[in-house]
C-alpha cells in the first residue's frame, strides 16, 4: 500500500521528468524530419563546395577541377551524418576499400607520450586525459546530443526512484535523483564531446567560489577541465581546406603535427613550421559547427541547469548566460582575435617584460589562426624559486591593473595555461587573445574609484560609487549593503601600506581574502535586486584570477606601489 506522502512525491516526480520526455519527444521528431532531406543534403553540400572551391582557385589563380571536390566522408560521426554517409561506405566496401577507423580513441598522456603538452610551448606533460572523437557539427545534430542527455538522465532519474522505492519504501528528494553519479558522469562526458558552450559556462562556472556551488556541479566542472577531446585527423583536413584551400599542408607548411598539443572549449592547436619562412608556428583550429549552435547549444545548458535547480538565485544565471553567449560569438571569429593580438602588440610595445605572438595574417582565416609559438613554460608549471614566482606575480597584476585603467582593454581569460614564463628572456608571454574586450571610458573612471575607496577602506564611497555602477540599487537591505561594501573593501587589502610587511610587500601566502569574501556570499545571493553590471562579469573573473595566481604562488610583493604607480589613490 503506497502512503499518501510518498505518492504525492511520485507524483512530483512524475512532473519533474514530463519536461524531459517531451523534449525526447520534440527531439525524435525533428530527428525523423532531418532524416527526410539527409540525401538532398549531399546535393547542397557539393554544390556549396563547388562554388566555394571556384571562388577560392580563381582568387588565387589556380586551375578548377569540379572532380576532386568530394562529398562529405565518413569521419563527420555526428549521428545524423552517419545516416547520410550509410550509401557512401557501402560503395568503398565494394570497391575493397574499406577502412576501419576507431573514431573514439581514448588516451591517457604519460611519461612514454609524445605528445607535447596542453600549453603552447610547455615541456612537461599534462596531467588529462586527450580523446579523439569528431566534434557534432550540424544543429540539428547537436540538438539530438543535449535532447538525448536529457533523456537519459530522465530516464536514469525514474529507474533510480523505482529501485529506491522498492528498496526503502520511500521516495528520495529529486535533487540527488538528477545528480547522481550516473548522470554526473553522463553530463561530464557530453560537455567535453561537445565542447563550445558547454565548456564555456563550465569555465565561467568554475572561477566561482567553491562554496557557491553544489558539490555535484563541482564535480562535473573538475571532470570536464581534466579531460580534451580534439578532431580525427580526417575532420581536421576537412577543417583546414574549407578555410585556406585544397592542398594546404604542401603550400603553406614544412610540417604539420595532426596531434594537437591543446584542445579546449572551441578549438584545439598544432604545432606546424611555415613553409616560406620556415619559422616555428602553432595552428589553432575551430571545431566546426561551434559558432553555428552557440545560441541553441546555451539555450539547451539553461534549459538542462535550470531544470536541476542546483544553482542558487543569487547568481543570477540567464544574466551569465547572456555573457557566455557574447563571449563565444567573440572567440570564435579568429579574424577579430587576430586584430586583438595586433592591438595588444601594440599597446604593449613599450612593455618589454610582456611578449604576445605575431599572428600570420596569409596563414589564417575565420575559423584557422596560426601564431608565432611562443617557447615558455607554462606558469603555474614551472620548478621555480619563489623569487622567480614573486617576478611572475607582480607582472600578471600589474599587467591586469594596466588592461583596467590605462587599456582600458582586457584579455578575460583568466585561465592560467595563457601566461607562460620563458627563463631565456624573463620574459612572460601571453596566449589566447579571443574573449578580448574594451571598457567604456566612464565606467572604468567609477570602477577605478570604487577600487580607490577599497583600498582607503572609504565605506561611504564605495556604496556610492557600488551604485552608481549598478552593483546596488540603494534599495537593499542594511545587511546586505553591508555585507557588499565589506567585501569591497576586503578586496582593497593587498593595495594598502598598513597590511604590508616591514618591507612593503604583502605576503599572499598568509591571506585570508577569499575566506572573508565566502562570509557574505550567501547572504549576498540571497537578497541581492539587481544583477552585477555587465561589464564586471568578465573584469571580475580576470582580476579574481590575478589574485588567486599570487596566492597559489605565495608570492610576497609590493601590491601597494604597483596600484599607485597604475590607478594611484586620488578620486577622479
Amino acid at each position: 500500500m503506497v502512503s499518501p506522502s510518498s505518492l504525492g512525491q511520485l507524483i512530483t516526480l512524475a512532473n519533474a521528468t514530463k519536461s524531459v520526455a517531451e523534449c525526447a519527444i520534440s527531439t525524435a521528431a525533428q530527428n525523423c524530419s532531418y532524416l527526410a532531406f539527409l540525401q538532398s543534403s549531399d546535393d547542397l553540400y557539393r554544390d556549396s563546395k563547388l562554388k566555394s572551391e571556384e571562388a577560392r582557385a580563381k582568387a588565387h589563380n589556380r586551375p578548377f577541377n569540379a572532380t576532386n571536390v568530394a562529398p562529405p566522408t565518413e569521419s563527420t560521426i555526428d549521428i545524423f551524418d552517419q545516416a547520410r554517409l550509410k550509401s557512401q561506405i557501402a560503395r568503398k566496401k565494394a570497391l575493397g576499400n574499406q577502412q576501419t577507423r576507431s573514431f573514439h580513441t581514448t588516451r591517457r598522456l604519460n611519461e612514454k607520450d609524445d605528445i607535447k603538452s596542453k600549453a603552447i610551448g610547455h615541456k612537461e606533460k599534462p596531467e588529462f586525459e586527450m580523446s579523439q572523437s569528431a566534434v557534432p557539427s550540424s544543429r540539428l545534430g547537436r540538438l539530438f546530443h543535449y535532447g538525448s542527455l536529457a533523456a537519459s538522465m530522465g530516464a536514469q532519474v525514474i529507474q533510480d526512484s523505482a529501485t529506491h522505492y522498492v528498496k526503502n519504501g520511500a521516495t528520495p528528494n529529486l535533487r540527488s535523483l538528477i545528480m547522481s553519479p550516473k548522470n554526473i558522469e553522463r553530463m561530464a562526458r557530453k560537455f567535453s564531446q561537445m565542447r563550445g558552450a558547454a565548456l564555456k559556462v563550465g569555465q565561467m562556472l568554475s572561477f566561482q567560489d567553491s562554496s557557491v556551488l553544489p558539490p555535484e556541479i563541482q564535480q562535473i566542472l573538475l571532470r570536464v577541465q581534466n579531460s580534451a577531446h580534439y578532431m580525427p585527423t580526417s575532420q581536421l583536413e576537412r577543417t583546414i581546406s574549407f578555410e585556406l584551400g585544397d592542398g594546404w599542408r604542401g603550400r603553406l607548411f614544412a610540417s604539420f603535427d595532426d596531434i594537437p598539443i591543446a584542445a579546449a572549449s572551441i578549438g584545439q592547436v598544432h604545432t606546424a613550421v611555415t613553409r616560406k619562412e620556415l619559422e616555428q608556428v602553432v595552428v589553432k583550429v575551430q571545431y566546426p559547427g561551434v559558432a553555428d549552435s552557440i545560441d541553441s547549444d546555451l539555450d539547451n545548458i539553461l534549459t538542462i541547469l535550470t531544470a536541476s535547480k542546483l544553482l542558487p538565485p543569487g547568481l543570477f544565471l540567464e544574466k551569465s548566460i547572456a555573457n557566455a553567449r557574447v563571449e563565444l560569438k567573440w572567440e570564435c571569429d579568429y579574424i577579430r582575435e587576430a586584430q586583438n593580438l595586433d592591438q595588444y602588440r601594440h599597446m604593449l610595445k613599450d612593455e618589454s617584460v610582456y611578449r604576445v605572438p605575431k599572428v600570420y595574417h596569409e596563414l589564417s582565416d575565420e575559423h584557422v589562426l596560426t601564431m608565432e609559438r611562443m617557447k615558455g613554460t607554462e606558469i603555474v608549471k614551472g620548478n621555480w624559486d619563489q623569487g622567480i614566482k614573486n617576478f611572475i606575480a607582480h607582472q600578471v597584476m600589474r599587467l591586469c591593473l594596466l588592461e583596467i585603467y590605462k587599456f582600458k582593454f582586457m584579455q578575460t581569460d583568466p585561465n592560467w595555461a595563457n601566461f607562460l614564463y620563458n627563463d631565456s628572456t624573463n620574459q612572460i608571454e601571453l596566449l589566447d587573445f579571443g574573449a578580448c574586450r574594451s571598457y567604456p571610458a566612464d565606467f572604468i573612471k567609477t570602477y577605478a574609484n570604487t577600487l580607490r575607496a577599497a583600498v582607503k577602506k572609504d565605506r561611504e564611497a564605495a556604496k556610492k560609487y557600488s551604485i552608481e555602477l549598478g552593483f546596488l540599487t540603494g534599495l537593499e537591505t542594511e545587511a546586505m549593503i553591508n555585507a557588499h561594501v565589506d567585501s569591497i573593501l576586503v578586496l582593497g587589502e593587498p593595495f594598502r601600506a598598513d597590511e604590508a610587511g616591514s618591507d612593503g610587500k604583502y605576503d599572499f601566502k598568509d591571506q585570508t581574502i577569499t575566506d572573508r569574501v565566502r562570509t557574505n556570499i550567501k547572504l549576498m545571493l540571497n537578497e541581492r535586486l539587481t544583477p552585477p553590471p555587465e561589464e564586471t562579469y568578465s573584469l571580475h573573473r580576470k582580476l579574481s584570477g590575478a589574485y588567486l595566481l599570487c596566492a597559489r604562488m605565495n608570492a610576497n610583493i609590493n601590491t601597494q606601489s604597483i596600484f599607485e604607480e597604475v590607478i594611484g589613490l586620488d578620486y577622479e
